[in-house]
């Protein structure tokens, strides 16, 4: 069996309106609480479990998505506002690159971590 990533921990100021954030951004559900986390299921094996937590390290989730994602999502990140850039040095140039035969883009979340969604 493949090692896949079940889910991971999000620390948030908020979790669920970090969920609600994240869920609405990346066009997927939220469902509300589960037990003591605000789960996003983000595709049928992974769920990013948001949890409130005071003081925690920014961190870097990338995701890989198709043409029509990617086109999709920066049309909400834009519609929201958001500030955004093509990579993790440059993230409010407002920029999409073209790596590696396809595209990209990074913005923060209201927490503070960097999202990055591409192509390829």
């Amino acid at each position: 069996m493949a090692i896949m990533l079940d889910h991971t921990i999000v620390p948030a100021r908020d979790k669920e309106a970090s969920a609600r954030f994240f869920a609405r951004i990346f066009g997927l559900r939220y469902d509300g609480p589960q037990s003591h986390f605000a789960p996003v299921r983000v595709n049928d094996t992974l769920t990013l479990d948001f949890d409130n937590e005071t003081d925690f390290e920014r961190h870097h989730y990338a995701f890989k998505v198709s043409d029509a994602e990617f086109d999709a999502i920066l049309a909400r990140v834009k519609d929201e506002g958001l500030v955004y850039g093509s990579g993790p040095t440059a993230l409010a140039d407002m920029a999409v690159n073209h790596r590696r035969g396809g595209h990209g883009f990074y913005f923060r979340d209201p927490d503070g971590h960097v999202l990055e969604v591409l192509t390829r």
